[in-house]
């Protein structure tokens, strides 16, 4: 029997009612429903957190890290239960924090808590142990019977069973009537020594453009001692310059050595600013293209880069560098 280590966090799986609302509680409440879906793997719990997953942020993000990579090397296979409503971010960031990690590493929770009736936790929890169990290194989110990168996996409902989606990616698996079915031609290989890299710098701000939009927000955020930007612009690649100069203040964030990386609002397909005069001027004023990575995996992969160097040349060769899958270029 593969060894399988189940790490909990907290989140809506795990979630009891309270006079509050629901709130998360900790591994016995998955433990006391999993039933048969655990039955063919040796399953170790530890209960790392217990919170919602809006509490999840790069504190938590680091010791989510820090207990994955103290336990590759004695499981097969780990399984970590999160929250729905961060898990994108926090899988984008483990996969730029672990890199080379030689053993499945897989997210999952549930759109409703494992104790009600007709919870889709059962599955999720039945597919993230069997991705764990398959010998596949990567970091990996697992949800209604799809498996994805775990930096290209975005959550696009709020409350339907098929929550999450692969954005701009093929799923690297799915669980069908034949059982665990994966695409591994599109599984980036995880060659080298697994190293932990947990510097993260949290100071990244998400902007997203609107008409009308008062430039001056960059100049406060800069003011507010920001580190780095990521602007959602407009279509494939655009950002106003008439009347309000969205580009100017691109070239001072730069100059005040800020990064700004920049993709676009829409979901699917790739941005490329290099086709029209709104986005040319973006790059020429020092802007870092995003192209087609998910709002989650710039604005990690962006705290991670500042966490190991503020200098502007290596945040743009990082981003020029596809780390785990996350951009295709």
């Amino acid at each position: 029997m593969k060894k399988i280590l189940m790490l909990t966090t907290g989140g809506t799986i795990a979630s009891l009612p309270s006079e509050e609302g629901l709130a998360p509680s900790g591994a016995d409440t998955l433990l006391a429903h999993m039933g048969p879906s655990a039955a063919n793997y040796q399953v170790t719990t530890e209960e790392i957190l217990t919170l919602d997953s809006t509490n999840i942020q790069p504190e938590e993000w680091k010791i989510i890290a820090n207990a994955i990579y103290r336990n590759v090397r004695r499981y097969d296979g780990i399984v970590v239960t999160h929250g729905t409503d961060t898990m994108a971010y926090t899988a984008s960031m483990i996969s730029f924090m672990l890199r080379h990690v030689p053993i499945p590493v897989v997210f999952t929770g549930s759109q409703v808590p494992i104790a009600k009736p007709l919870s889709d936790a059962p599955l999720n929890l039945s597919c993230a142990l069997a991705m764990a169990a398959s010998s596949t290194p990567g970091v990996f989110v697992a949800f209604d019977r799809k498996i994805m990168l775990g930096c290209r996996a975005v959550k696009v409902r709020t409350t339907a069973f098929d929550a999450f989606e692969s954005v701009n990616y093929p799923y690297a698996g799915e669980i069908n009537s034949g059982g665990l079915a994966l695409n591994r031609a599109v599984i980036p290989p995880q060659n080298g020594e697994c190293v932990l890299e947990d510097a993260v710098d949290s100071d990244v701000y998400l902007l997203k453009l609107t008409p009308g939009a008062n430039p001056k927000i960059v100049d406060l955020m800069i003011d507010a001692g920001c580190h780095g930007i990521v602007i959602e612009a407009f279509g494939i690649g655009g950002l106003q310059f008439i009347r309000r100069d969205f580009v100017s203040k691109i070239e001072k964030a730069v100059e005040a050595g800020v990064p700004v990386v920049v993709c676009s609002q829409c979901l699917y397909e790739r941005s490329d600013f290099s086709i029209y005069q709104v986005g040319q001027k973006a790059l020429a004023k020092g802007a870092i293209q995003g192209f087609d990575m998910t709002r989650e995996a710039a604005v990690t992969k962006l705290m991670w880069a500042l966490g190991r160097s503020r200098d502007l040349a290596e945040i743009r060769a990082i981003f020029r560098t596809n780390l785990a899958g996350e951009i295709s270029l």
